[in-house]
């Protein structure tokens, strides 16, 4: 293996973050990618990519992961998807009346739902829940949510009235939406049973990086929705196009009412999608005598770059094998990361673990309990060693020569990891403050004077 660079230099990305932070909250417009989220000193502003590769101001390059919150599972300026928005951008790009592309680009995204007799596009993946939501309580007349105990499914007020970060929500609200726990079913029965005839719906992940659903887990959902005439609600923001191309529930077999599309289906390109049973899908529309729903109204959800990009991706998984590819070097990876930590004595500490088209990176203490302070030490050392990511997420652009590089970056932090591990501190060893929880409710302990 050829030597790896050691990256020194951030100096051009601290001062465009600093910058950042004084004409944008929070330095960035999505929490998940604030400067609070990585070591201090070291938050590359990137500048550009290609594959699964991006460079930042300074002119470091990395090898990507999580690329753009799993957004990208084709890589950096895949090539296909970009000739297909070339090609409509000499004909306009909004209009008064819907476009042929509208239809051709529904048709094709229809057809990798099984199930799904309609679809509406939009722009982001809260739309999309908060219009689901807004359609279960229009069809049933009932206002409680139930909502699986999952990291994130909105910015709007129905979910982020459950975290801890909920300045702003009214209490009123916040009091529409209760819990329930993953691959627990008696959980989600005790709030049927609280709250008899007034669940509208139930809104769960099927299954996230590090949990698959229980055997007849999601079958019993469906049966208690069904039971108690609550709406089914499956958000496929991750795991469509990345668990299959059909989603959760054509790898599970388990058909939802309502599903919310986002993230890979435009492979960065801003659109997302809500997809559904006719009978619901048709309150927001003109073949109904009940009261319409206000269902989703955009200016740009139907905009001709997303939706050819849209068709691109379609196409790019019909004729190939894009989860293949991920599913295999993501196994690659988890795989030599775990050697690699058992070689070094901190398998007990460091690991890579989930679903391998999704996996994420274990960081505990000597007394082995997760740690931020060791997250962001191994997190330092990968960033040292050019590979960028809070996770290890693949995409399909990831070559066998990317996943050597995280490799040996892997084993470089790993080595510092072991030495702060032995002193029971990283105090010698982190440069700056840990990162901190992304959705908590104060900026301190990453306050930014």
């Amino acid at each position: 293996m050829r030597d790896q660079k050691i990256l020194s230099s951030f100096e051009r990305s601290e001062v465009l973050q600093r910058r950042l932070h004084e004409r944008v909250p929070g330095g960035a417009h999505t929490y998940a990618r604030g400067s609070d989220q990585y070591p201090e000193g070291m938050t590359p502003v990137l500048v550009r990519g290609q594959g699964a590769k991006v460079w930042d101001a300074d002119g470091n390059c990395f090898v990507e992961y999580n690329m753009g919150l799993r957004s990208v599972t084709l890589g950096h300026a895949y090539r296909p998807v970009l000739d297909a928005v070339r090609a409509v951008l000499d004909d306009g790009l909004s209009f008064t009346r819907p476009t042929e592309l509208e239809l051709a680009a529904a048709e094709d995204f229809l057809g990798l739902v099984p199930g799904a007799d309609m679809v509406k596009f939009c722009k982001n993946g809260s739309d999309s829940t908060s219009a689901a939501i807004r359609l279960a309580r229009a069809a049933t007349g009932r206002d409680l949510v139930a909502v699986c105990e999952q990291p994130f499914f909105s910015i709007h007020d129905w979910f982020v009235g459950a975290l801890e970060m909920n300045a702003g929500v009214p209490m009123a609200v916040r009091e529409l939406t209760v819990r329930f726990r993953y691959n627990d079913l008696e959980s989600l029965r005790e709030q049927f049973g609280a709250h008899e005839g007034r669940i509208a719906c139930v809104i769960l992940e099927a299954a996230t990086a590090t949990a698959e659903p229980a055997p007849g887990f999601l079958e019993g959902v469906r049966e208690l929705c069904d039971r108690h005439g609550a709406v089914l609600i499956f958000d496929e923001m991750i795991t469509g196009l990345r668990w299959s191309a059909g989603g959760a529930q054509a790898l599970y077999g388990v058909r939802p009412d309502l599903s919310c599309w986002g993230k890979a289906i435009g492979n960065g390109f801003p659109i997302s999608a809500l997809a559904g049973r006719r009978e619901l899908m048709e309150l927001g529309g003109l073949r109904t005598d009940q009261p319409r729903v206000f269902l989703l109204s955009t200016t740009h959800g139907p905009e001709s770059v997303s939706l050819a990009a849209l068709r691109a991706v379609v196409r790019a998984y019909t004729e190939g094998d894009p989860i293949g590819t991920m599913e295999q070097r993501g196994r690659a990876l988890a795989e030599g990361v775990n050697a690699a930590a058992g070689e070094l004595g901190v398998n007990d500490h460091v690991a890579a673990i989930g679903r391998p088209s999704c996996l994420l990176f274990t960081t505990k203490d000597a007394d082995g309990s997760p740690s931020q302070p060791f997250r962001t030490l191994f997190m330092q050392e990968l960033l040292r060693h050019g590979v960028l990511g809070q996770n290890f997420v693949v995409s399909a652009a990831h070559t066998p020569d990317d996943i050597q590089r995280t490799l040996m970056a892997t084993r470089e932090a790993m080595t510092v990891y072991r030495k702060a591990l032995e002193e029971g501190s990283v105090d010698r060893f982190l440069e700056g403050r840990p990162v901190a929880p992304t959705l908590r409710r104060y900026a301190a302990p990453r306050r930014i004077s």
